[in-house]
């Protein structure tokens, strides 16, 4: 027995100065330790310095079925030493051997006992490990049969014990040392990462599959909480494995939407608690969370997680971050999990604040390169037709009253209604009001709701993801978007289709919106400038128009005079007008004959500013002599001797109805009866020729030129 006593101790002495790895070395001291005790389990549990928590170091099972989940190095998490067994052990540190059914009568509950016992395990005999004078832990052997031991034995079993101690602290080093160079390995990846990708998903996909070199787990998702939108924490980078060597698959930010936990209001607030202090959440504890909180217990039911990690990134007054890990395995994650993680926060910190940025700069980005674009439209429009249309000549009482407005509400960022007939300068109204703003650095974005047939005025006003629709074929942003920070000014407001009405009002209301084909709640802090041709009030109380809306819109209204109530301003405008026209045309000025000025003024002018200037640019361009011809104008528009016969007092003033459809007529006897074209009335009459027609219809003018439709 001697010479096997020293073999044995000889053979582990050896084992534990040459072999490194942890399986292999306690392979062999297992199997060594048999040939002079025989044994059907063992079990190592290793203790804390203050002998205040234990884990399981080793656990193995010799007989013809395996204990579950009773595999070699299983990462358990450190447990509580008082309550269990595990208590008398440490409070007598000698060699012992106890019988389970007398052990079990005082831990009936232990699931361990109980396991031992459906294996039929009947004697214990516990082996102190001890490095220094110090309680380490205890080697665990268990039988089926009651061994012998004699006092030799026990004597040579605690010989044992100090060198299983010496190789399960040197294991523990080893095992220290290999985590920290891990972790060292960890920080270069991420930090190399950090420095090499700028863009979202690919950052922190290196950054979950460095970690999962280091911490085991099937879920990896960061979720961030900002200021301004709302409580809930929304997913940022989230991704996920199907088993332990599968690569990580990226998640979309809208999966949830096809989860029940879509319908479920305030899921995500309801976690936001969990989410504010670093913790482990395991076995029993998870399993208790996920019947008090909907969300885990649907990751409970229908993705098995048994384990989740939190790790806060920031708590901030402009909102939280936070990492979370989740897993199948109960014991997937130990407290030096947690710390790896916690210690990468700074930098996971630093990345979520440069793709902030990022992602910022890349919007404004986006903004910057919209507004060049739609201000070089813009240019050149203004070189094409003028910059103002001449809307602010003149010093009536009209006017004045409207310029009185415009410097009342500039300065505010007030909703403003501008309300008036075709061409009385509506836009240059609007233009004015964000050229006297605060606004006036940002861009005036303008969209006409009568221009575009509603399919599309959705996709102009909000914008659209690639493949919202056919033709979508990439990201558009809004011309609400667009106007972020500065105007947007909506003509012919009353054109709106109803259900764009409502979406329209959430943004008045809400300062936020959705791109067409989106889930993304977008914010715009535009001030909104509309105008109409319409009486809304009219319109509301038809059914065509919002009642809601309109009280948004019409905070403070501003009314534009048509121009046959400003006559007093007209030969103010001519001159402006000619100046003007004839510089752009490369005609030199001409004078206004008495007799004509007296008919321009005494003319109805249906289509106001815009019709006064379309009749002066054809005059400029016809004229020879000192003076400017308007004989086409005299003799074409009926409208223009009646209209001067009216002031006379020789004949009753037409209805504005049937002054429009002689000027429509008018327009067409010039043009042929062609409405639309280069030569067409609907250019002449600067209107579209959808809404021409429309009108045509309305008043009962065909398109042949003087035949009437009744």
């Amino acid at each position: 027995m001697p010479n096997q006593d020293e073999t044995l101790l000889l053979h582990i002495n050896e084992a534990i100065a040459t072999v490194r790895d942890k399986h292999s070395l306690f392979k062999i001291v297992t199997t060594k330790l048999r040939l002079i005790f025989p044994f059907d389990l063992i079990g190592i549990n290793v203790f804390d310095a203050e002998l205040k928590n234990k884990r399981i170091f080793l656990r193995d099972y010799y007989g013809e079925e395996e204990v579950p989940p009773a595999q070699p190095g299983l990462p358990n998490a450190f447990s509580p030493i008082a309550g269990s067994p595990i208590e008398q052990l440490v409070a007598d540190p000698r060699v012992q051997q106890l019988t389970l059914l007398g052990y079990m009568g005082q831990y009936p509950d232990y699931e361990p006992f109980i396991r031992m016992k459906r294996l039929d395990i009947v004697q214990l005999t516990a082996v102190p490990l001890s490095t220094g004078g110090h309680l380490t832990g205890f080697l665990l052997l268990a039988s089926r049969r009651k061994p012998d031991l004699s006092a030799d034995d026990e004597k040579l079993l605690e010989k044992i014990g100090s060198l299983i101690a010496v190789a399960v602290a040197n294991t523990l080093a080893f095992e220290e040392v290999a985590r920290r160079e891990q972790e060292r390995t960890l920080q270069l990846n991420i930090t190399n990462a950090l420095l090499s990708i700028k863009r979202r998903e690919p950052l922190f996909r290196a950054v979950a599959e460095a970690l999962s070199q280091v911490v085991s787990f099937e879920y990896f998702g960061i979720r961030v909480q900002r200021a301004g939108q709302g409580p809930a924490f929304q997913a940022f980078a989230e991704f996920s494995r199907t088993g332990p060597r599968a690569p990580l698959a990226a998640l979309g930010p809208d999966r949830d939407k096809d989860e029940i936990l879509a319908n479920e209001a305030g899921i995500h607030q309801q976690n936001t608690a969990l989410m504010q202090a670093a913790a482990i959440y395991s076995g029993p504890e998870f399993k208790a969370l996920a019947v008090r909180y909907p969300r885990l217990r649907y990751v409970y039911e229908h993705y098995h997680t048994r384990a989740l990690l939190v790790a806060p990134i920031w708590q901030r007054p402009d909102g939280a971050a936070v990492l979370t890990l989740s897993a199948a395995r109960p014991d997937a994650f130990r407290p030096e999990d947690l710390a790896t993680v916690l210690a990468l926060t700074p930098q996971i910190a630093l990345a979520l604040e440069n793709l902030f940025a990022f992602e910022q700069i890349e919007e404004l980005k986006a903004q910057v390169e919209q507004e060049r674009t739609y201000l070089v439209d813009e240019i050149n429009t203004s070189a094409r037709f003028g910059a103002d249309s001449g809307a602010f000549v003149g010093s009536g009482p009209a006017l004045r009253q409207v310029q009185l407005r415009i410097s009342q509400v500039a300065p505010t960022d007030t909703t403003v209604l501008i309300s008036g007939e075709t061409g009385t300068g509506k836009e240059l109204v609007a233009r004015e009001l964000h050229n006297a703003s605060p606004r006036h650095a940002r861009a005036l974005v303008k969209l006409n709701c009568a221009a575009l047939p509603a399919s599309l005025i959705e996709s102009e006003l909000f914008g659209h993801e690639k493949g919202a629709f056919t033709g979508a074929v990439e990201r558009r942003m809004g011309k609400f978007e667009l106007a972020n920070g500065g105007t947007i000014f909506l003509d012919e407001i009353g054109e709106l289709p109803l259900d764009l009405q409502a979406k329209l009002l959430r943004v008045l209301q809400e300062k936020e919106f959705e791109r067409l084909g989106g889930t993304k709640v977008l914010h715009s802090d535009a001030r909104v400038i509309a105008a109409t041709n319409r009486v809304l009030a009219d319109e509301v109380a038809a059914g065509r128009f919002r009642a809601d809306l309109y009280y948004r819109l019409n905070v403070f209204p501003i009314e534009l005079a048509p121009l046959r109530e400003r006559r007093e301003d007209i030969e103010p405008l001519l001159r402006h007008f000619i100046q003007r026209l004839s510089k752009r045309l490369g005609k030199p000025p001409r004078q206004v004959r008495p007799a004509d000025l007296a008919a321009l003024q005494a003319y109805a002018w249906p289509g106001n500013i815009r019709e006064l200037e379309h009749v002066l640019e054809q005059a400029i361009i016809v004229s020879q002599g000192l003076f400017l011809e308007f004989g086409g104008f005299a003799a074409a528009p009926p409208g223009l001797a009646a209209g001067a016969v009216s002031a006379a007092g020789l004949a009753p003033l037409k209805t504005l109805k049937e002054q429009e459809r002689d000027h429509i007529m008018a327009a067409l006897q010039r043009t042929g009866g062609r409405v639309s074209g280069a030569q067409g009335a609907a250019l002449l009459l600067d209107v579209n020729p959808k809404t021409l027609e429309a009108r045509m219809k309305k008043l009962g003018i065909r398109r042949t030129v003087g035949v009437e439709m009744h």
